[in-house]
């Protein structure tokens, strides 16, 4: 069962808690027990946690948080946990009711709290906050040094490990950032077009030089529906009039809408993009390195 009401929801939490912890810091060790909300986060916090402590994540890999469910062990390891990182610009709707409901104390981590947000350019949600920050590196960066300081704070016995982790991290990122400019760099600038089935990239095409010209949904809240008939061929005229080769699907969307798209504009469907959460173990979007390097690689040859 997906959906539990708020009473049978407490209940079933304390009788879960009383069945063992989170899979994290062991009780009395002085290490926290932390969650992150989605596997992009997790991936982070997990690289500057290092071996101290395994972080609990709530959405995994393959999973769509603009629509995720909670269930029953979700609030236990709310509950249970000293640190909450969450993403925070309006992309985890569901964790204040969670948090709430759960009963947890745990101190609450918005890593974006540096981020200039940016808005949804195209369908409904036009002009409403944009959440993908983390496709654009260098606010990824960011992200880590709140992740690093937060941990040095909570955990003072292990902070020096957790800078030292966060330093050979933020190096990994900062070349990633290069080679993602680099490799834009290498397609001539018409050619820069991105059409995809989420509007999820913008962050990406304002740091490394893309244009978004359309998506197949409308509106980043709304992954669920399906678009109209209207917007269905309005979508076809833009890509037939953009002349992009190649449009582009998600590893979290279900692609039926943009085949149909490509396939009347005459244009092929990229493999898909890890956007708004990893892969699963040994696909390409493992971590959040490979699922960049990834995408970018991707584009590229895609856009060529």
């Amino acid at each position: 069962m997906r959906r539990v009401g708020v009473r049978v929801f407490i209940l079933l939490s304390f009788i879960l808690a009383a069945c063992g912890g989170l899979p994290g810091g062991a009780a009395g060790s002085g290490q926290p027990n932390v969650v992150a909300t989605f596997s992009v986060l997790g991936n982070m916090v997990q690289t500057v946690a290092g071996d101290n402590f395994k972080v609990h994540v709530l959405v995994g890999p393959d999973g769509d948080t603009h629509t995720y469910e909670p269930i029953a062990a979700d609030g236990v390891a709310l509950a249970q946990a000293d640190l909450i990182f969450e993403n925070g610009l309006g992309f985890e709707t569901w964790l204040n009711k969670l948090y709430t409901a759960s009963g947890s104390k745990a101190k609450r981590v918005v890593v974006t709290s540096g981020v200039t947000p940016g808005k949804i350019a195209i369908g409904s949600e036009a002009g409403a906050t944009d959440p993908h920050a983390w496709q654009d590196v260098t606010y990824s960066m960011a992200m880590v040094a709140v992740i690093r300081d937060t941990l040095a704070a909570q955990d003072p016995a292990h902070a020096a490990a957790y800078q030292a982790n966060a330093a050979a991290y933020l190096k990994q990122l900062q070349d990633l950032d290069t080679y993602i400019q680099q490799q834009s760099s290498s397609l001539p600038a018409d050619r820069r077009r991105l059409v995809t089935n989420h509007d999820s990239l913008g962050y990406f095409a304002k740091r490394y030089g893309f244009t978004v010209i359309g998506d197949a949904l409308g509106a980043v809240s709304t992954e669920a529906s399906e678009p109209s008939a209207a917007e269905i061929a309005r979508l076809i005229d833009e890509v037939k009039s953009s002349g992009v080769p190649a449009i582009f699907t998600e590893n979290i969307e279900n692609a039926a809408v943009i085949n149909q798209v490509a396939q009347e504009a005459g244009v092929k469907v990229a493999p898909p993009l890890y956007t708004d959460a990893l892969g699963q173990p040994g696909t390409p979007g493992e971590t959040y390195l490979k699922m960049m390097r990834y995408n970018i690689d991707t584009i590229v040859t895609a856009l060529k």
